[in-house]
């Protein structure tokens, strides 16, 4: 995304960025896009969108506070994740002053990241549950209902389902498994910190 103010050129360039160092990637490779430009600006959020747990930023020389964070901030509001931008500025002649210079790296990546297609991560974990098998399809539905992926089933005197379930519906899957067999059977999770799937 491109525009111009006052003879200046600002290119936004936006990446997914889930770590520090896949937007530090992103970020070399817009500098090797553009190696002549005037100054190359960026920040990234390496996480769910508004978390300032695992951010960066740069101004790349120009004054200080007035690229690197106008670019943090629109993404931080953005409501987007796991993202960086980089601004790449070719210098038109004239000096913009600290407000107008701020403003216009904010817009550039307002307007990019406007054009993102995005898409909805959720936090699962692997969980296995054990039913008779009278209420396993009572079982199957629930899981069913809280959008269980991954999915594996074993049937013998009783049904044991693997499967992978959002960490938000996890109380809800253990409230209703409690319930349906008469707080005999248990939801276990298994062995490995949740996933971002």
């Amino acid at each position: 995304m491109e525009e111009r103010v006052q003879g200046s050129r600002f290119i936004a360039s936006i990446g997914l960025a889930q770590d520090t160092v896949q937007a530090r990637m992103f970020v070399d490779g817009v500098r090797a896009e553009f190696p002549d430009a005037t100054h190359q600006c960026w920040a990234f959020v390496a996480g769910p969108p508004s978390n300032t747990a695992h951010v960066g930023l740069s101004d790349a020389s120009e004054p200080k506070g007035t690229a690197g964070r106008p670019i943090l901030n629109t993404l931080l509001h953005s409501g987007v994740g796991d993202i960086v931008a980089v601004v790449t500025r070719y210098f038109g002649g004239v000096k913009l002053g600290k407000g107008r210079l701020g403003r216009a790296y904010a817009r550039s990546v307002s307007r990019c990241v406007e054009t993102v297609r995005t898409s909805e991560r959720m936090t699962t974990v692997r969980v296995r549950v054990r039913v008779g098998l009278a209420a396993g399809g009572s079982l199957l539905r629930l899981l069913d209902k809280l959008s269980a992926t991954e999915r594996e089933e074993q049937y013998s005197s009783e049904i044991e389902v693997v499967a992978r379930v959002p960490v938000q519906a996890l109380a809800r899957l253990e409230e209703e498994v409690s319930v349906l067999t008469s707080g005999e059977a248990r939801v276990e999770c298994v062995g490995e910190a949740p996933d971002r799937g």
